[in-house]
């Protein structure tokens, strides 16, 4: 009984920590320089114009894959792939800061990063 209890607690903390995704400093200035020199937000947000595809699809790799899937399909999270026809850009960078339902607020994705992935996130519906 205590190797099942064990091994289950050893499990839920690799799950957890999977779900915090891992933070590099490099990288995300990178990409918060990228993504403010193009002015991707602003596109982001209005549905106007273009989002940085490549650049959001690898913040959300690297901050919310291991959650959501890396093909949005779902896993530990629900799926993504429509998330664009429920939830607009704004709501989706408030559910990543501050969490919904059984996600916690996410804390280690900069502010730059959630406007990225909820820009590209929106365009999924």
């Amino acid at each position: 009984m205590k190797k099942l209890l064990s091994a289950l607690f050893l499990g839920l903390i690799l799950v957890l920590a999977a779900c915090g995704g891992g933070e590099d400093e490099g990288a995300t200035d990178d990409n918060a320089t990228e993504q403010t020199d193009e002015g991707t937000n602003e596109n982001a947000d209005s549905g106007e114009g273009t989002v940085d595809a490549e650049a959001a699809e690898q913040a959300f790799q690297k901050n919310c894959a291991s959650c959501h899937g890396g093909d949005l399909g779902g896993g530990m999270g629900p799926s993504l792939q429509e998330v664009g026809s429920k939830y607009s850009a704004e709501d989706i960078v408030g559910i990543i800061h501050n969490g919904k339902g059984s996600m916690p607020a996410q804390g280690q994705v900069s502010d730059e990063d959630a406007e990225l992935i909820a820009g590209w996130l929106a365009t999924k519906k």
